[in-house]
Formats: C-alpha cells, sequence, structure tokens
C-alpha cells in the first residue's frame, strides 16, 4: 500500500467520524430554532448549522498530511525513522538512501499499518442522545395560551385583558394555475404572488395565539374572510386583477404586518403568422388555377386544432361590385403550441375571372377557459390579371423584345468594346474600326442623354440611331459633325422643308436663335453632384473620341472612369427643385422710413393653449411636498384605478398609498409616494426654438449697422 492511500484512508476516516457526530446535532438545532422563531428563521439556522459542521470536519481532515503520516510511521520501530524518504524525490537521495527507501517501501507493502483513528463510539452516542433530547424539547415547546371561545370568560374583562395579541407563526400560499395551461401548483411561504390570471389562490395562516376573526383587506376596500380549521386559517379566491392586501384580525395582530402583492400575468392571444405568400398582395399568373395558402399559429399554452379560414370574392368593377364570403374548416398539424395550416384555393371553384380579387384571413383561438382567445392573420389578397392582360399573355411568345440601341448603358459599353478587342485577331481592320466606329456613336447617343440633366442641347434633329452593321453615310456623318461646338445650326427650313414665313415668331426664333436649355436652369441637382456628372460626360467625350478613331483599348480608362462618376451620380442623396423668387408685397414708398408703427402686428412668439388635463395626480404631489398639508389619498387611489397606464407600476403606488395611510406621519412615506408620483406629472411644454445663429456675412451685416452707432457715441 503506497503511503498516499494509507493518507487518505485517514482522512475519511476522520471526515465520517466528524459528520456522524456532528450531523444529528444540527438538525436538532435545527428543529428547535425552526419551532421557537418559525419556518424561516430556522431553515436559515439549519442550513448554517450543517454548513458549520462540513466546514469542522473539512478542516480537521485537512490537518492530517504529510508530516502526520511520517510521524506515525516513525512511531513504529521497524520503519527505522526513515518514513520521511518516502515522500523525497528520487533524483536527491544518494545510493545508500534509496536502499533505505526500498526497504521501507517493502515493508510498508507487506505489512502496511493501521493508521485511521478508531470509531469513537461513547461519543457519538452521547451526540446523538443529546441530539434526540433537543429535537424532543422542540417538540414540546409550548405554542402560547389557547384563545378561549367567547363567553367563557364568564364576563370577566381582566381574563380578557390578560390574553396576548396575536401574532402571525406560519403563512402558506398555493396557486393553482387554470386546467387548460397544464402547469402544476405551486407553494410559497411568501405571500406575495405573480401568476396567471384565473389562477386559484389558497391561503393558509397560523397565528398564536388564535384571533376571534381573521380577514384579508384589499387595497380597493374588498374583504375576504378567513375560516378557521384547526390550528389554521384559510381562505381561496380567483386572481381575476392585480392588487395589494393586508392580513387583518380582531384582536389586532401584535405586528402591523406590510403589504402583499398579487400580479396578474395576462393571457396572451394567439400569433398567426403568413408563410406563404410572402406578400400580402398577390398578382395571379394568367391561367393560374390554384392558390397556395401556409399559415403557422403559436400560442404559450396551445392553439385549437381547427381553425377557419374566410374567403371573400370581389367580382365586376366599378359600382358593381359582388362580394361573397366563404368560411373553410381547416385542420393543423404540429404541436399544440405551434400548429401549421395549409389549403390550396381553387380559383374555378370560387368562380372567379380576369379582374377579380380573392381576399383571404385565417381565424384561430387558444385553449383558454371558458372564453377563448381569437386572433387573425393579414388579410391577403389575390389579384387576377384583366382581359388584356391575359390577351397580351398569349401573344408574349410571339413577340421579339429587342433592346435599341439608345438605351445601352456605360456598362453595356465597357462590355462592347472588351468583346471587340478579344475578337480583334478574328476580324480585319476595316471591320475592327466599322465595329468600333458603331460603339463611339452609342456612347456619344449615351453622353447626349446625360447631358440633359446639365441643360446642354440635343445635337441635331430626331434621328433614328445607327445598329452598328453598317457605315455610316456621308448625309448622316456630316449631320453628326456639323460643328465642333456640338451645335446643328441649320435652322433655315421647317419640318416640312418650306422656308419660314415672314413674321411668324416662332419661326424667325427658330431661323435666327436657339431654344435649347441652359446649364443655369438645369437646378435638379446639387452643385456637387453637377459637377461629378460633368467629370463624366468629360470622360465619355473622350471614350467616344478613341472608339470612332478605331482604338477601344485606349477607350477602356475613359469609359471605367465614366461608369465611376455615374454610379456616384446614382447615389446622390438630394435632388433640388428649380429656383423660384419669392414674391414679396410692394412696398409703400408714403410710410417708408416715416417711422410709424401703425398696423404692424407683434413678431412674438404666443404658445398655443395646453389642456392642463386631470390635475390629482399634480395636486396631491405638491401636497407631498409639505410635511403638514393635507393629501387626498382617496382621490389619488381612485384616480390610479382610472388610469393604471399613466405609470410604469401601478402597484408601487398602491403600496407607497397604503403605507402613508397606515403611517400618516411618516416622512419617508410621503417622500416615497411624491417620487412615484413623478413619473405621472404632465410634461411641461417646451421654449420656443431659439432661432439659428448668424453666419460670417450675417456677423458682418450686422457689425456694418452697430457701426454708425458707435461713431455717433
Amino acid at each position: 500500500m503506497s503511503p498516499l492511500a494509507l493518507l487518505r484512508g485517514a482522512r475519511r476516516r476522520v471526515l465520517l467520524i466528524l459528520l456522524a457526530g456532528g450531523v444529528p446535532l444540527a438538525l436538532a438545532f435545527g428543529l428547535l430554532a425552526m419551532r421557537v422563531a418559525g419556518f424561516d428563521t430556522g431553515s436559515v439556522a439549519l442550513t448554517l448549522a450543517l454548513l458549520a459542521v462540513a466546514a469542522f470536519a473539512t478542516w480537521r481532515a485537512r490537518r492530517l498530511d504529510a508530516h502526520w503520516l511520517v510521524a506515525r510511521l516513525d512511531a513504529q520501530p521497524r520503519f527505522e525513522d526513515s518514513a520521511d524518504l518516502l515522500f523525497a524525490a528520487p533524483q536527491t537521495l544518494n545510493p545508500l538512501q534509496q536502499r533505505q527507501r526500498a526497504r521501507i517501501e517493502q515493508r510498508l507493502r507487506a505489512t502496511p499499518p493501521e493508521l485511521r483513528p478508531r470509531w469513537p463510539w461513547p461519543r457519538l452516542l452521547a451526540c446523538l442522545v443529546v441530539a434526540l433530547l433537543v429535537a424532543a424539547a422542540a417538540v414540546l415547546w409550548p405554542r402560547g395560551a389557547p384563545v378561549a371561545p367567547a363567553g367563557s370568560h364568564g364576563g370577566n374583562p381582566a381574563a380578557v385583558a390578560s390574553t396576548a395579541p396575536p401574532a402571525l407563526r406560519g403563512m402558506r400560499l398555493e396557486v393553482t394555475p387554470p386546467a387548460y395551461t397544464g402547469q402544476p401548483a405551486s407553494a410559497s411561504e411568501k405571500l406575495d404572488a405573480r401568476a396567471l390570471q384565473g389562477s386559484r389562490l389558497h391561503w393558509q395562516l397560523r397565528f398564536a395565539p388564535q384571533p376571534q376573526r381573521a380577514w384579508l383587506q384589499f387595497h380597493d376596500g374588498r374583504r375576504l374572510p378567513l375560516q378557521r380549521d384547526g390550528e389554521h386559517w384559510q381562505a381561496s379566491e380567483t386572481l381575476q386583477r392585480s392588487g395589494l392586501y393586508r392580513i387583518v384580525t380582531e384582536p389586532a395582530l401584535a405586528e402591523a404586518g406590510r403589504a402583499w402583492r398579487l400580479e396578474v400575468v395576462p393571457d396572451r392571444p394567439p400569433q398567426v403568422k403568413v408563410i406563404e405568400p410572402a406578400q400580402t398582395l398577390t398578382r395571379a399568373a394568367p391561367r393560374q388555377r390554384r392558390w397556395p395558402l401556409r399559415f403557422e399559429a403559436s400560442d404559450d399554452f396551445g392553439i385549437a386544432a381547427g381553425a377557419v379560414l374566410e374567403l371573400t370574392t370581389a367580382k365586376g368593377s366599378g359600382e358593381n361590385i359582388d362580394f361573397q364570403q366563404r368560411r373553410v374548416a381547416l385542420s393543423g398539424s404540429g404541436t399544440a403550441t405551434a400548429r401549421r395550416f395549409a389549403y390550396d384555393v381553387d380559383l374555378a371553384a370560387l368562380g372567379v375571372g380576369p379582374g377579380d380579387e380573392v381576399v383571404a384571413r385565417l381565424g384561430v383561438r387558444d385553449n383558454r377557459a371558458p372564453q377563448p382567445q381569437e386572433a387573425r392573420s393579414p388579410s391577403l389578397i389575390l389579384r387576377l390579371p384583366s382581359e388584356q392582360e391575359v390577351q397580351t399573355s398569349d401573344l408574349e411568345g410571339a413577340i421579339k423584345k429587342v433592346m435599341p440601341a439608345y438605351f445601352r448603358s456605360q456598362r453595356q459599353i465597357i462590355l462592347d468594346a472588351e468583346a471587340l478587342l478579344k475578337q480583334r485577331g478574328a476580324l480585319d481592320a476595316d471591320t475592327f474600326t466599322r465595329r468600333s466606329d458603331a460603339i463611339g456613336v452609342d456612347q456619344r447617343i449615351l453622353r447626349l442623354r446625360y447631358g440633359q440633366f446639365l441643360g446642354e442641347e440635343a445635337e441635331g434633329g430626331a434621328k433614328p440611331p445607327p445598329t452598328g452593321d453598317h457605315a455610316p453615310t456621308g448625309d448622316a456623318a456630316a449631320s453628326e459633325h456639323a460643328h465642333d461646338d456640338g451645335h446643328d445650326h441649320d435652322h433655315a427650313e421647317t419640318s416640312d422643308g418650306n422656308a419660314p414665313a415672314f413674321g411668324s415668331a416662332t419661326d424667325v426664333l427658330a431661323e435666327y436663335g436657339h431654344t435649347h436649355d441652359h446649364a443655369e436652369a438645369a437646378t435638379l441637382l446639387d452643385p456637387q453632384t453637377r459637377a461629378i456628372l460633368k467629370a463624366a460626360l468629360d470622360q465619355m467625350w473622350q471614350s467616344e473620341g478613341e472608339l470612332r478613331q478605331g482604338h477601344p483599348d485606349r477607350a477602356l480608362p475613359y469609359a471605367y472612369k465614366a461608369l465611376g462618376f455615374i454610379k456616384q451620380v446614382q447615389q446622390a442623396e438630394r435632388v433640388y427643385l428649380a429656383r423660384v423668387g419669392p414674391e414679396l408685397p410692394p412696398i409703400d414708398m408714403t410710410r417708408r422710413m416715416g417711422g410709424k408703427r401703425e398696423g404692424l402686428g407683434s413678431r412674438g412668439l404666443r404658445l398655443p393653449p395646453r389642456d392642463r388635463g386631470d390635475a390629482t395626480p399634480a395636486d396631491a404631489w405638491r401636497a407631498l411636498a409639505t410635511a403638514d398639508a393635507a393629501v387626498d389619498l382617496d382621490a389619488l387611489s381612485r384616480w390610479l384605478d382610472a388610469h393604471p397606464q399613466a405609470v410604469p407600476d401601478p402597484l408601487d403606488i398602491a403600496a407607497a398609498i397604503d403605507e402613508l395611510r397606515q403611517q400618516p406621519e411618516c416622512r419617508a412615506c410621503r417622500q416615497r409616494l411624491r417620487d412615484q408620483l413623478w413619473p405621472a406629472l404632465p410634461r411641461a411644454p417646451g421654449p420656443p426654438a431659439r432661432r439659428d445663429a448668424a453666419d460670417a456675412m450675417g456677423r458682418r451685416y450686422l457689425d456694418a449697422l452697430a457701426a454708425p452707432q458707435e461713431n455717433a457715441r
């Protein structure tokens, strides 16, 4: 046997001996404290006693360490005072010490010594006897003189006066939730409770000495009598609303207890979630026959297995609309707390046609008794396409949609240029240049379209854009490069080819002037965004020039920069409207500089009148500030019952009111109630907003006005 095994055996024996003697004593003293001071105090005393016994036993067991083991082994002659070698490191011993250690270990394994202490049976028996005596004393402890029934004193007032006032010795509150919740009942030694609405409360109280009558007094004036059953007083009630109550006896209790709280937890209604469709309004596809609906309902205490789906159809248009309602019973799947309902609406069975609508709504109920709570899902609308949309969908397969060339984006121009560069080796020089020029034409059209936002003029008349498959004709090229400044000034002919008529203002303006927009009038964008867009147009111009010359590789850097600028413009946060000048009334020159103020209105800001509302909490709050001022607590209680949502916790204010009623002279109680009323006070109106401080230009203007006055002084 190893030395450590001997040491552990000795420690275990000491620990068992001390626990065997100390635990009965701790239980007995805990029972005595429970009998004398009550259950709560006795529980605390018992816990502390057991912890003390365990701590003492652990401390005594840990005192048996290596030094104790060496001393016990050296006390035996066969270990030759060499037991300390068993705990030394082997590398620190010389050969002689190692040989001696081997001899000691051999003798220890051959005949291990018995180092565990013996069981002290006389002492353990004495501890058990003392524990039994203390337990018997606790059981036989007198509970106080019983209260004689009425009339048993024979009219002796001295006997009645000698009776001590009753005191609360034990309490128990059992809460039984409603049956539909499936929750077990719970019991507590505290009289505060927070339970579900509809729970059954059962009080069990014990007094010593016994009172003649007892009841529960609620803060709203209700009384719940307590019925005596042997040594206990009992009462039961169904919890419907939150409140405070006190225990009142006759004669009165020796110590007035505090107010206990009953807080109601309302049962929340079920929740309905729509899984399919994802949107509230759904547009049906052409020729759609079914409409799938999927719902999920959840509740804390269970959902009814059945639900009702309401289907409402709206047929017709204008004022001739016919509504029809149908109810479909559904069965759910899943657990009781989370059920799923599914249904596929047959549109043909409903008789709906093009342009009609179908509205679906699911109603579920929970298992609350006796009155279940109902919840409904959001209304889901299916709008069927009209006859024109159906006809268009039928022709959709026969129509080929082609994106016009002038709708190409900057990103598409970059992709076309990169694709052309990849095909350079397979194309001859003329074809490559022609396709590059076509991409340049697309770049030009896109540049002109973005230029309209800056008030730039459109170059040339309305011409169909080139497709890029054929080279432009000479006339087209001439029209595209009519002027270097981008203006086409050939306005000598009208749209029908005739000369302008003499005296026509429109034709004269078309002949000798320009009707294009101006950049200063384009105020849809803020200056910073306009600058970015102008930079994008510059890059498009450079890209267009390189593409028209047959160098798409040189145009790509400019095209990429233009794309980056366009992205910045698209992310602009503000759009400015056109500038409009103020329309001020004409100045009356007869009153100018006259100094007369007749007819001028006051420029002072007037606050609108504010409804004072119910002043009960404000009056009570002001009265509580003075120590000797009377406070109408009844009016405050009525206000609290009528406005429970005006404060964060109505029960806190009710408890403060009850405490002040019990102790009218308590200053701390008045201050506590005053603090609780602070959130219920009406908010004071804010001051008028201050005008903005003058900027640099405004300060210079004010300084210039003040300068002549200072010089005059």
